[in-house]
């Protein structure tokens, strides 16, 4: 059905209830996953007097090798072709959802698996989501995995699950 999935990664515990989603759909589909981190060093950064956006950045960078490498061993043990990638924004500041456009775009991917944590009212004004974002400008299907799914089940059959999927 898939050929390649992509799947943003960042740690939170939304995300790594997507991506166990994402590889229950790889080993289903004999599909080729695609987890990417995106490194954006917020505006602040840079505004802040003194300080060294380098830091930050290179705390991201490493942050991001580790879920690379967290997610490479995940997709090991259970057989699934693919490589991480740790990506960074064009500039300071810059865009997450479009940087995630552009991973799907050049990895000509089949389907975006995403978390959400489905915030509402002003949580969702104040913090935005970037999974609405990309939703609204995606190229290929985008499947979001809600906040409330129940990661043991990420180990059946990936249609059994309860997921909001949003065709564009």
């Amino acid at each position: 059905m898939y050929k390649r999935i992509l799947v943003p990664i960042d740690g939170s515990t939304t995300a790594q209830r997507a991506l166990e989603y994402a590889l229950a759909m790889a080993r289903e589909s004999h599909a080729e996953l695609i987890p990417v981190y995106v490194v954006d060093i917020p505006m602040v950064s840079y505004e802040a007097p003194g300080f060294d956006p380098s830091i930050v950045r290179d705390a991201l960078l490493q942050t991001g090798e580790q879920l690379k490498n967290e997610a490479s061993a995940a997709m090991r043990r259970d057989n699934i072709k693919g490589t991480p990638r740790v990506v960074e924004v064009d500039k300071p500041g810059g865009n997450v959802p479009e940087r995630i456009l552009e991973e799907a775009r050049a990895t000509h991917c089949d389907v975006v698996v995403m978390g959400t944590h489905g915030r509402r009212g002003v949580k969702r004004l104040m913090l935005g989501s970037v999974a609405e974002q990309f939703t609204r400008m995606s190229c290929c299907p985008v499947l979001l995995v809600p906040g409330n799914f129940e990661s043991a089940g990420a180990t059946q059959g990936a249609a059994d699950h309860q997921t909001k999927q949003v065709l564009l």
